[in-house]
């Protein structure tokens, strides 16, 4: 056992306590001086992952995932606890990634992907965790799988090939580190592209999988689609003789313009396809069938090119054909689903007014019911007997699993993983307030205190500005941008819900598209303004930090801001729209927020967007600025960021650049996570403390 003294950003003490060895990573027992969180607590805690409910409804298995900061790596391990939470077991301590745990056999088995071999294989184990048994040998990662209804077929995803490399065209010069590239998508999130992943079946007699097929028939499309689909994207039928799988079936010029997908299901007698979705021109997803097996739901948008289109719930009936778009009571995004056991309803998640909850829709009557209420996100929702089960958080509290009575909302908290950290830990207060935008709207701020707030002292306050653009500024958690470890830094955060996020309705959502330095700009500066109304906020040392569309919205704001910020920070930002245009990779989105190329003269839109590009007002900066960004971030590339901090030098403006050659458009690695963390907290105080 070792005990290591931290020295934490804000001048807390704390120890953190191993007992595990050089490759085993387990619960980290942190010790906090001070009552404040830290980075070194973030990093502490343990992180749940997937779960699954056993079929007699008894039992939960669960995932979590611990971080080691010295050793700069995770592993994720299994839980199984009884279903009120009690009896609560790690049954694997492993240095492995355990993911995708799903009971089978009965509830005598769980099947789970896991890494012993250098590559993710299907495992299978006893609830125990003893007689640990491999079930696959394929040549290559297993990357999510499902087993049919009747358990003797297996879907998994793995990657195809579709690119040739430079070895295949010149085999005598094996060692060429080169790219040719001849089409568009060449790259795309964090890797240069390749491969695609496809959906493969094969038989399973219960102790090895055969007879593997890939559904696709090396079509060059992906199933799921990149950069996050997954195993949601795929389906069985409540026959075991049909799969619904997620396709965008173009390549090259014509993917990196569309987002048009589709669903398609893949009928194993015959070995023939069909389009389900077949002229409906936006995304369609994450298919699922009824229980009773006589319809299929999934997520529609209905525009193609439009990224942040309305997520519809949409319903076809298999017989009919017929389809129809159950949702329409709520507008906002359809973000998860379940299917209620009857097949007559649907559970889904969603977001309004800054809270994302669960709701139930009834399909006879497409009448939308409210039935988790308070200041949390639930994400997703599944069935658990007579209940529903999901994962919740808040700006206070990072991800348990909850039960939920769907009659009357009662919730029920299942598991603790963090509480030993919680415990230590005195949270600000978080509060709602409506703020009046300058063309009258009311608009949903949330204002984050410190810790032992003092309303007779004055504090340094932040504008936070969120990425997306579409993204809502729910009550999430989040292990960098975290509101509790600004305001645990006596920073006041005001975190406004501005124009083009969903959760207000559609009109609010879309009123960002073409208008990036518009009304969006102005609400930022209503929420600052308003709160810096109030006597304990010290309007001469405010500061104004964002990430991705917040990293532009910081930039534009630093020749925008009139003098009232004292120092920005942008994280993967756009400093020029032009550059960015064709840098990025995804040209659906360029073009439907940007409202087309910059070279087209006669689209006003376009000229109207590209003339609020903050390149163009660095003349304007007199601001100190701390640039963040990463190398392996394709989406927007870290070119943006080092020309702004060269850009501010050059006018005689103080800035700094962190710059991670192996991070992408997020950071993931704890030793990145706290020099992040780090350098975030020197630079504010610098220039906000004196």
């Amino acid at each position: 056992m070792a005990t290591m003294m931290l020295t934490l950003s804000n001048g807390t003490k704390a120890a953190m306590v191993a007992d595990n060895g050089p490759s085993l990573i387990g619960k980290n027992e942190i010790k906090i001086e001070g009552q404040r969180m830290t980075p070194e607590a973030l990093w502490a805690m343990g992180r749940i992952g997937d779960f699954d409910v056993s079929p007699d409804g008894k039992k939960i298995v669960y995932t979590v995932a611990y971080y080691s900061v010295p050793q700069n790596k995770s592993n994720r391990e299994v839980f199984v606890m009884n279903a009120d939470g009690t009896d609560n077991k790690q049954i694997t301590h492993t240095s492995f990634q355990e993911n995708n745990v799903k009971w089978i056999k009965g509830g005598s088995k769980l099947a789970f992907l896991s890494n012993d071999d250098g590559s993710s294989q299907l495992y299978e184990m006893n609830i125990d965790g003893s007689n640990r048994t491999k079930l696959s040998a394929y040549d290559g990662d297993l990357e999510g799988f499902k087993f049919s209804p009747d358990e003797k077929k297996i879907l998994f995803i793995a990657q195809v090939k579709t690119v040739k490399s430079t070895a295949d065209k010149y085999p005598d010069l094996p060692k060429a580190s080169g790219i040719i590239v001849k089409d568009l998508m060449y790259k795309h999130w964090d890797e240069w592209v390749t491969t695609a992943p496809h959906p493969f079946i094969a038989d399973f007699d219960g102790n090895s999988l055969t007879n593997i097929s890939d559904i696709m028939q090396g079509e060059p499309y992906e199933s799921p689609m990149k950069p996050f689909g997954g195993i949601e994207q795929l389906a069985w039928n409540t026959s075991s003789d049909k799969v619904a799988y997620t396709s965008r079936k173009l390549t090259g010029k014509a993917y990196a313009l569309s987002t048009n997908s589709d669903i398609y299901e893949y009928d194993l007698k015959t070995k023939t396809t069909r389009n389900l979705t077949q002229g409906m021109m936006g995304y369609d997803t994450n298919p699922q069938y009824s229980p009773d097996g006589k319809s299929i739901a999934w997520q529609s948008m209905e525009r193609d090119g439009y990224e942040a289109d309305q997520n519809r719930l949409f319903v076809m009936d298999l017989k009919t054909g017929s389809k129809r778009f159950v949702s329409k009571a709520f507008e906002s995004n359809v973000d998860a689903f379940q299917w209620n056991k009857d097949s007559k309803s649907i559970y889904f998640t969603g977001v309004w007014h800054a809270e994302e909850h669960i709701y139930n829709v009834n399909l006879k009557t497409e009448k939308v019911k409210q039935i988790t209420t308070g200041q949390y996100d639930y994400d997703g929702v599944s069935l658990f007997g007579k209940q529903l089960i999901s994962k919740r958080h808040s700006m206070s509290s990072g991800d348990e699993i909850y039960a939920i009575n769907p009659a009357n909302g009662v919730t029920k908290q299942l598991t603790f993983e963090n509480k030993h950290i919680y415990d230590q830990v005195e949270m600000g207060r978080v509060e709602e307030r409506w703020i009046k935008t300058t063309d009258g709207k009311d608009m949903l701020t949330w204002v984050i205190y410190p810790p032992k707030f003092d309303p007779n002292k004055k504090y340094p306050t932040l504008l936070y500005c969120e990425g997306g653009p579409q993204s809502p500024v729910s009550q999430f958690w989040s292990y960098r941008w975290n509101f509790q470890m600004m305001a645990a830094n006596d920073y006041i955060i005001v975190a406004p819900n501005r124009r083009g996020l969903p959760g207000f309705g559609n009109a609010w959502n879309e009123e960002i598209s073409g208008d990036y330095g518009g009304q969006c700009m102005k609400d930022y500066l209503s929420a600052i303004d308003e709160v810096s109304k109030e006597p304990f906020v010290d309007r001469d040392h405010l500061g104004c930090v964002g990430a991705s569309f917040g990293g532009f919205s910081v930039y534009w704001l630093a020749g925008h801001h009139n003098k009232r910020f004292k120092a920005f920070i942008a994280h993967d930002g756009i400093f020029n729209l032009e550059m960015q245009y064709l840098e990025t990779e995804e040209m659906w989105f360029a073009n439907w927020d940007m409202g087309g190329a910059y070279w087209e003269k006669e689209n006003a839109t376009a000229q109207k967007t590209f003339a609020t590009s903050p390149h163009k007002f660095i003349d304007k900066w007199d601001t100190p600025i701390l640039c963040i960004h990463s190398e392996k971030d394709y989406r927007i590339l870290a070119s943006q960021a080092m020309a702004a901090f060269d850009g501010a030098l050059l006018r005689g403006v103080p800035a700094e650049l962190l710059i991670y050659p192996d991070e992408n458009h997020w950071v993931l690695k704890p030793q990145n996570g706290i020099l992040w963390q780090r350098t975030f907290f020197e630079w504010l105080d610098r220039w906000l403390k004196k």
